[in-house]
């Protein structure tokens, strides 16, 4: 069993919620993960609870978005006159150009 843990508002987080995903979803899940700078339990609380989620920069985030450009490029590449792409990979273009906005804004 784990230790009870504390969270920024003082509150113990000693309950567990846990559910299936299939490698897909999961993909998609670590991919918001590594590009919001968030934990896992950070980013998943925010989303189930409708909260927005703000992205810091930081050299993580601008790590893990070069990474995920590259990726992203990469797969680009492969397909022929834009045929073929599938939604994650929509997805994925959708929320790194968000990410991308957010930052020119401020």
């Amino acid at each position: 069993m784990s230790l009870k843990n504390l969270d920024n508002k003082n509150r113990w987080r000693n309950k567990v919620v846990a559910f299936r995903v299939s490698p897909e979803e999961d993909k998609q899940i670590e991919t918001a993960v590594r590009l919001s700078g968030l934990t896992k339990q950070d980013y998943i609380t925010w989303r189930l609870l409708c909260r927005d989620v703000v992205v810091q920069g930081n050299p993580r985030v601008y790590k893990a978005l070069r990474n995920e450009l590259n990726d992203v490029l990469t797969e680009l590449r492969q397909i022929e006159a834009g045929v073929g792409v599938d939604s994650e990979l929509l997805d994925t273009i959708r929320m790194i150009a968000a990410i991308l906005g957010g930052m020119k804004e401020e």
